[in-house]
């Protein structure tokens, strides 16, 4: 049997310098008797001349469904659709950053049965200001917000309550909510649970980032709350915003698998600006050595340190295996390239021209 649902198909468009969420709703008949599944999602196209992706004179793109989660806002039976985004021949868009980390996995990459969590801390805005900010001046100075309880202490609660439980039943892969140091600005993570049979892969998990910001946007709608990604939504002597993010491979993870990451470190700090490159835009009034960050000009690395470039946690080098926590990677971060570009520098491939997704190429095509 078979029932008229809704399937809302998700994407990234191509605006500069950071690309937004885009998404529109096809009725499917889709199967109540069997599983569904991503080949129940059939390709569909949409105008990219409006969403800086083509021009008017070609504007047909593709969308081309890769997965899938339960719609918790629709009920049962509806999905969200996550999708790549395809020229006419049916080759990646160039602003189809998915492929990418795709290309990298299957040059060596999906070997090292790579798995990525990512920390993303946004802020939460109603007219113009940061949620539960006076009218006028500033809240008190930072140091009783961070995981604080109160109305006085935190604002926006029952936006990151609905989300939360919207990403638990939708099955996205959310391990941990928390309010952060800035007043207004809150923090979820996506990445490995524990649970047996989830997917960990660096796909699933940047996928779901994705399905977890959708639906943050989505319920801000119903709140009347915007949230912020910008890596640096109040200037002055408050914390800007990141998307730290955990990277580990299966050697990193066996006994003895701090060797591996020590040698990930290295590789890495020969390709510090490679990487700062396409971690997000605005990094530069994030990345001050100051608010629990690295100067963006320097490389640094260190055990249980919070003002590193690379972060081992404690945890790891007491029990010599593990994982690393990349801190750079800012708020706004597109996570497929953030997971492409640390990748192809742990296994040493080259071969992925990341020179269209760069700050210098964005803020070029921006003016």
């Amino acid at each position: 049997m078979t029932e008229l649902k809704l399937a809302e198909y998700i994407w990234l468009d191509g605006a500069k310098p950071t690309r937004g969420l885009r998404s529109k709703a096809k009725v499917l008949s889709l199967p109540t008797t069997s599983a569904v599944t991503i080949d129940h999602f059939p390709e569909w196209s949409f105008d990219g001349s409006s969403t800086a992706q083509s021009d008017g004179s070609n504007s047909d793109l593709f969308l081309k469904p890769v997965n899938f989660v339960k719609d918790p806002l629709r009920g049962e039976g509806n999905y969200l659709v996550m999708c790549e985004v395809l020229n006419d021949d049916g080759t990646p868009h160039e602003s189809n950053s998915r492929a990418s980390l795709r290309k990298v996995l299957d040059n060596g990459g999906i070997e090292k049965e790579a798995w990525v969590g990512f920390e993303q801390e946004y802020t939460l805005f109603k007219d113009t200001r940061p949620l539960g900010w006076p009218s006028v001046g500033f809240p008190g100075p930072q140091g009783p917000y961070y995981c604080g309880v109160g109305p006085e202490a935190v604002a926006g609660r029952n936006l990151v309550e609905a989300h939360t439980k919207a990403c638990i039943d939708a099955g996205i892969a959310i391990y941990g909510i928390n309010a952060e140091v800035m007043p207004a600005q809150w923090e979820f993570q996506i990445g490995y649970r524990g649970i047996a049979g989830e997917d960990a892969g660096l796909l699933n998990m940047s996928d779901h980032l994705w399905f977890a910001r959708w639906l943050l946007y989505r319920i801000g709608e119903d709140f009347g709350y915007q949230p912020s990604f910008d890596v640096k939504p109040v200037a002055g002597d408050w914390n800007g915003a990141g998307c730290h993010t955990n990277f580990s491979t299966k050697d990193m993870r066996a006994a003895g698998g701090i060797d591996a990451i020590q040698d990930a470190i290295t590789r890495m700090s020969k390709k510090h600006s490679d990487h700062i490159a396409v971690y997000g835009h605005g990094l530069e009034r994030r990345l001050t050595g100051l608010h629990e960050t690295c100067s963006i000009s320097e490389f640094r690395s260190g055990k249980s340190d919070r003002g590193a470039s690379i972060r081992v946690p404690l945890q790891v080098a007491t029990n010599g295996c593990g994982y690393f926590e990349d801190r750079r990677p800012g708020a706004n971060c597109d996570p497929y390239l953030v997971a492409a570009r640390i990748l192809s520098t742990v296994i040493g491939y080259d071969d992925v021209d990341f020179s269209g997704y760069t700050e210098e190429a964005a803020l070029a095509a921006s003016h």
